[in-house]
């Protein structure tokens, strides 16, 4: 007898082994035409595989994230397909899935065409409704290898005998396609209706420069239509909002090939910087922080004793002096200790917060680097608090409900939060991690936060919580973090007088609400489309006259704004008014004051915002009070 528990806590008896798929129709024929793999005690399987003792099993459908998956996973290898029918002599390479789709690398004689791509995504249909079994059988490793190069694919037989060990290898088959995989695979081609091929580009093999470069072919699937189309108008959307292109519209930024993963920062971009520095600024004032400044460029010496010289040294930029080796600072942490190490402290000091706009930078890939979102050269909204251990938790919840704040100011209400634990190159003891990881899972039990554990992703000095905010169109951006380490402050020297009156390492927390305020920036430009809140705005108000006469009077009321604190412009072209509301209303600014002969002789004036609704005339004293209390809601 064989006992399988199912997710809803039931139970179901077969009198022999039984597949999932057999499973799935005892449950009920609509599971089984929906099942697309199974989890067995957590495993994710193919829904062929034969259950032969008791077990937990849970149905995999479309669904599911992992279905999702799944799906993604085989519709990669229906590509691949599709290239070797309609290209022979092309050699497939390795498919995996990414971020709402997959891609597949491909060894071809020339470059694939946007006629290519269509032709293989016709031929991915017709693939599809042949409904060919997926099937998965186990090969000796000699034999695979065999296989694949009378096949003529010698990366696949590379591809194996790299692979450690000697155990068998799974590979799958659907129809006369056959391809290495652990799987677990849709049942039949069927199973893959929803997907689209995005584009080609180009990808070293086994991301060598020196070796062959492979043509990568990038696609998105989905369990249906809707999120397909969904999907696709999220990418329309982001094309527009780019921040690279809107940047430039704007006049906020630029970059060049001089300087690369560095901004120039021109002067609305300036402005806009201002505006979230001083609001930080503000924030960390008023929540205890103390403002410090430390050096870019210390000596290796202690880089090395902070542990970063041999866990971050291939990021960091170096240089000589004086016969001494330094480095530029890629973060702020090891300064701000040497700022606590400065006199003796005592428990009642603590916690002690320090906060600093630090400039750091950081030899990132070329590849990587993504106008304002990924460069070398970044400012944190930085900060430490050196605490006992009895405070770490109090410490920890008050900058969380902290950063919410922040976030629902800048306009962004949805939060996700990771836990992410020990990685595999880490300093400090297993007693430290097991302490440090234990408080802030404390912690965030104490906020009553969702939150995800992350297995192996802090940093190396210790544990760390993620915060993700989620913008206008979907997309989910990595920003806040907080870190807890015992161990940068016990190698570095930083101590206080206990109670007891005995020495005691503080532990220090790592915290950013913004992370870096370029990309940050880079984030709300995307997010509003450049169309800032007025808060925010670089330009917050344009004042344009109809004709000359009025031109005196336009710099009066420019002079009213400007003495209450509003950021404004003049527009005194001798130009047509439909001519300059349509020009600054493609550089999205807030209101435009038009002035003509009506206004200066009512002492008033006609204002439009960025829609382009009239919202009529009124008195500058009206005007004034109207903008500043939009400014102060933030909204």
């Amino acid at each position: 007898m064989i006992a399988v528990w199912l997710p809803d806590g039931s139970e179901r008896i077969f009198d022999q082994p039984i597949s999932i798929i057999d499973v799935a129709a005892a449950i009920g024929a609509g599971l089984a035409r929906a099942a697309i793999a199974g989890k067995i005690n957590g495993k994710l399987v193919d829904v062929s595989s034969q259950i032969a003792e008791d077990c937990e099993l849970s149905i995999i459908t479309e669904k599911d994230a992992e279905g999702l998956e799944i799906i993604r996973h085989s519709c990669a290898h229906l590509l691949a397909h599709a290239v070797k029918e309609l290209f022979p002599d092309a050699q497939v390479t390795i498919g995996p899935v990414i971020d709402d789709g997959f891609y597949y690398d491909f060894s071809y004689k020339r470059p694939f065409t946007p006629e290519d791509l269509t032709a293989l995504e016709k031929r991915m249909h017709e693939i599809s409704k042949r409904d060919l079994k997926i099937e998965r059988k186990i090969w000796d490793r000699s034999a695979a290898i065999d296989f694949f190069k009378q096949q003529g694919e010698h990366y696949k037989a590379q591809i194996i005998q790299s692979i450690p060990g000697n155990e068998d290898l799974s590979l799958y088959s659907q129809g006369e396609f056959t391809d290495l995989c652990r799987g677990p695979h849709v049942p039949a081609t069927s199973k893959i209706k929803v997907f689209k091929l995005m584009k080609v580009a180009g990808a070293y093999w086994r991301g060598d420069s020196n070796n062959e470069m492979l043509q990568r072919i990038y696609g998105t699937a989905w369990a249906n239509k809707d999120d397909q189309k969904n999907y696709l108008f999220r990418l329309e959307e982001a094309e527009k909002r780019d921040h690279r292109k809107l940047g430039k519209q704007l006049n906020l930024f630029h970059t060049q090939d001089e300087a690369p993963g560095m901004v120039f920062w021109h002067p609305k971009g300036w402005v806009l910087w201002q505006q979230i520095e001083q609001y930080i600024r503000n924030v960390l004032s008023q929540n205890g922080y103390q403002e410090i400044r430390t050096p870019q460029i210390l000596d290796k010496n202690l880089w090395v004793r902070s542990g970063h010289w041999d866990n971050f040294r291939e990021n960091m930029f170096t240089t000589n002096s004086d016969e001494r080796d330094f480095a530029i600072k890629p973060m702020n942490c090891p300064g701000h200790i040497q700022v606590f190490n400065q006199g003796l402290r005592s428990y009642r000091e603590l916690p002690i917060r320090f906060a600093e706009f630090g400039s750091c930078h950081r030899n990132e890939a070329s590849g990587a680097l993504h106008g304002i979102m990924r460069v070398r050269a970044f400012t944190q909204d930085d900060a430490h608090i050196f605490c006992t251990e009895d405070q770490i938790q109090e410490e920890v919840v008050r900058f969380i409900d902290l950063l919410k704040v922040v976030y629902a100011d800048f306009g962004f209400k949805e939060l996700q939060v990771k836990l992410s634990t020990r990685p595999l190159k880490r300093v400090g003891s297993e007693a430290q991690w097991d302490k440090s990881e234990a408080a802030l899972e404390a912690a965030l039990s104490d906020t009553k936060l969702e939150w995800e554990l992350q297995p192996g992703e802090g940093a190396f000095y210790g544990p760390k919580i993620e915060f993700s905010l989620k913008d206008c169109i979907g997309r989910v951006w990595q920003c806040g973090t907080l870190q807890l380490d015992f161990s940068m402050p016990d190698r570095l020297g930083a101590e206080y007088v206990a109670e007891d009156n005995s020495r005691q390492v503080p532990v220090m927390l790592h915290r950013a609400i913004l992370g870096s305020l370029e990309r940050f920036i880079g984030i709300l430009i995307e997010n509003y489309a450049g169309a800032f809140p007025l808060w925010l705005s670089p330009e917050q108000v344009v004042i344009l006259n109809i004709s000359r006469g009025q031109a005196e009077y336009a710099q009066v009321v420019a002079a009213q704004l400007k003495y209450h604190g509003i950021r404004v412009s003049l527009d005194l072209r001798n130009e047509k008014i439909t001519y300059k509301i349509r020009e600054h209303s493609l550089q999205k600014l807030p209101y435009q004051i038009i002035v003509g002969d009506e206004e200066v002789r009512t002492n008033k004036v006609a204002v439009r915002n960025r829609v382009g609704e009239d919202l009529g005339r009124m008195t500058i004293d009206d005007l004034i009070i109207r903008l500043n209390e939009e400014i102060s809601s933030k909204i």
